[in-house]
């Protein structure tokens, strides 16, 4: 938005505070801000400013501290793991006892399997059995659907075609677990059967599927050259990716399986424990390829996102090993702390990585479809505008919002701003809810640019609406958007939409006092917007300025002239003053040109070659034929005026005069007429005076 738009927008929200803030006073010379005794209720409609706004604004800074620095300290509150050392004992002698508990282990198996059944006992067959083919014959089940696939790649954009077979491959390669998933859902909501090894089952299929996915999307994404950034080290990231998924879902599924089992919880909680210690440092391993890592990050031409790659990859290795130690703390028991800062961190981050490629990608294609409009297209121009505008204005909200939300520091900063500034009532208007009222009058302001780009590209041309006709309709939506965002914004502001009235009285005390010449400037600015006599793109003429009307607003017109000159001529004046419209019914006017000749030419001679002149000339135009006239026998030459008409619109007056003149005077020498020039006889009389002798 303009900064002249927002400017507006404040000065006018501050004139309706100014106003409403006198309404309800009790005495003439009472002050704006008005204290109220304890108990008293304000009275409705008055506005009083707060007179303690920074007392109110520390003691909320005050609060949100208080509340930080303790929500800090329950941060570094450690929760038991659940396992002691006596814990490491038990595992101690079970160790040296498990020779003899081979027995047992074995009676729970047997157990275990007679739990199963028939049913069980098939259900785990047509599993492994599942897994086995997933592993044998995913290949040939992939080559069968990429033979099927091939006869649809002519009727698929090329650059859109790797994408769609490697979504296939990524289906496939989790086909089977996704099938059984699905068989073990269907079957879990028709029966009911607790038993541990039902829900080890499902939770096996979660992980395998999930597994499958991630595996297929790793694959697809870093082997098979779909993105640049990836052609380098790709297969060694996914190589390394790889391993260490299987861990962690190995890591995951090891304590899920052991919980069929009677197991101590102490032990169990061990058992997790290690697992989580071992997942963090194989991550952390693998984090450590550096160059291979940072080489998948793409390369965009944005300030931020650049100083963003530069200190990362500046203070990667310290923001890794932070990373580390942090989760090694979260294993130990600081769970709240690890959780906490590693989400932050790396939320944030990625949050803002996905909000920029976001953007790249849809500036590219704007870009991209910009590319392709002619740039003489003014309407496709605006469009783009617009929505680059647009597309600028809401990055820039959501990775405000995105961001701040994720470091924890938008409640903070929103209860910082939330002190209250004025009283509307018995509504507390925050500097919060000002900003909140602002964005909402811009986003507005956006909307509605947008929305007349669209018309003016789209909609006006196939409903066949004249250029003028849509201008007009632009501009009354530009207003009416503008006063319906403003009207949203007071609202959310908290004032009382009756102040208007108040509002529009003040207007009316102005315009006696003062402001007739702005009040008649808007009546004739509404004149001439729904009047229809002058529109935008017409050429016109007010006293001694002509020109192309390029702007029309409420205050004043803005005409550009041939010289590139633009006149801002108060509406006003169009009014009171008599203006020539050069577009309304016919662009074309009819010139003349004096010219004179020597009494010796021939008359028809001079017509002759006049006409021929101007109708050989390119900028005369064809809408009616030139004319010559005999007008006078002159002192010194006999005068003719050449008539011809022109598009006052594509040409200018003096530019045809003079290239008729150069025509003329070549016609004239070539046919040896003399233009005469202003002379005079001088006839000497000479007396001879008779000599007298002396």
């Amino acid at each position: 938005m303009p900064a002249r738009t927002l400017c507006r927008f404040l000065l006018v929200l501050f004139c309706v505070l100014c106003v409403g803030s006198n309404v309800g006073a009790a005495e003439p010379d009472a002050p704006a801000a008005v204290e109220k005794p304890e108990g008293e209720a304000t009275p409705e409609g008055t506005i009083v400013l707060q007179q303690d706004m920074g007392e109110s604004m520390i003691r909320e800074a005050t609060r949100v501290r208080e509340e930080l620095e303790q929500r800090a300290r329950s941060m570094f509150e450690r929760k038991p793991l659940g396992w002691d050392w006596d814990t490491l004992n038990y595992l101690y002698e079970w160790a040296l006892t498990l020779p003899l508990q081979l027995p047992k282990f074995m009676a729970h198996i047997m157990e275990q399997s007679r739990v199963l059944g028939v049913a069980g006992s098939l259900i785990m067959l047509t599993f492994i059995v599942a897994v086995f083919y997933s592993l044998l014959g995913q290949k040939k089940v992939l080559a069968m659907v990429e033979r099927r696939v091939q006869p649809f790649s002519d009727k698929i954009p090329e650059t859109v075609y790797p994408f769609v077979l490697s979504s296939v491959r990524i289906v496939v390669a989790s086909l089977m677990p996704l099938i059984l998933l699905g068989a073990y859902a269907l079957m879990n909501a028709l029966i009911e059967y607790k038993a541990p090894w039902f829900r080890i089952t499902g939770r096996l299929l979660v992980l395998w599927a999930v597994g499958g996915l991630l595996i297929g999307l790793l694959r697809e994404s870093l082997t098979r050259d779909l993105f640049k950034v990836t052609a380098q080290y790709g297969r060694t990231i996914f190589q390394l990716a790889r391993l260490a998924l299987i861990y962690v879902l190995v890591g995951i599924a090891v304590p899920w399986g052991a919980e069929v089992f009677p197991i101590r919880a102490d032990v169990l909680a061990l058992l997790k424990f290690a697992v989580a210690v071992s997942i963090v440092v194989v991550l952390f391993l693998l984090h450590l390829q550096k160059k291979a890592l940072l080489s998948l990050l793409p390369h965009l031409p944005y300030k931020s996102y650049e100083t963003f790659i530069r200190n990362l990859t500046q203070y990667y290795f310290p923001l890794i090993f932070f990373s580390f130690l942090v989760a090694l703390l979260w294993c130990i028991g600081y769970k709240q702390l690890g959780s906490v800062v590693l989400t932050k961190i790396w939320t944030t981050a990625g949050a803002y990585l996905a909000i920029m490629l976001a953007y790249h990608f849809l500036q590219g294609w704007l870009q991209k479809w910009a590319a392709q409009k002619d740039k003489s297209d003014e309407a496709a121009q605006l469009l783009i505008r617009s929505l680059k505008g647009i597309l600028v204005y809401a990055t820039a909200i959501a990775t405000a919002l995105i961001v701040l939300n994720l470091l924890g520091l938008l409640s903070p900063l929103q209860r910082l701003m939330s002190f209250p500034v004025l009283k509307l009532g018995t509504n507390l208007v925050t500097l919060w809810i000002i900003v909140k009222a602002v964005l909402i009058l811009v986003a507005f302001i956006f909307a509605s640019r947008l929305l007349q780009a669209y018309l003016d590209y789209k909609i006006y041309p196939s409903l066949g609406i004249d250029t003028g006709l849509g201008y007009a309709l632009n501009t009354f939506l530009k207003y009416f958007t503008f006063v319906i965002g403003f009207l949203i914004s007071l609202k959310v502001v908290g004032i009382d939409l009756r102040f208007l009235l108040v509002f529009a009285g003040a207007i009316g005390i102005g315009l006696g006092l003062g402001l007739q010449n702005m009040a008649a400037n808007l009546i004739s600015g509404f004149s001439i917007i729904f009047g229809g006599k002058i529109r935008k793109g017409d050429w016109i003429e007010v006293g001694d300025t002509l020109g192309e009307v390029i702007e029309i607003s409420l205050r004043a017109t803005k005409v550009r002239s041939r010289d590139n000159i633009e006149y801002i001529i108060p509406n006003s004046d169009f009014i009171t003053q008599t203006v020539i419209n050069y577009s309304l019914s016919s662009p074309y006017i009819r010139i003349d040109m004096l010219v004179g000749a020597s009494y010796d030419a021939d008359p028809s001679q001079i017509q002759e070659i006049l006409m021929a002149v101007a109708n050989k000339e390119t900028l005369v135009s064809n809408y009616r034929e030139p004319g010559v006239r005999f007008v006078e026998y002159g002192d010194n030459s006999i005068n003719f005026e050449l008539l011809f008409w022109i598009d006052v619109r594509t040409t200018a007056r003096r530019r045809v005069r003079s290239n008729l003149f150069f025509a003329i005077f070549a016609a004239f020498k070539e046919a040896g007429i003399e233009i005469p020039y202003p002379q005079r006889d001088l006839h000497i009389r000479t007396t001879t005076t008779p000599i007298i002798p002396t």
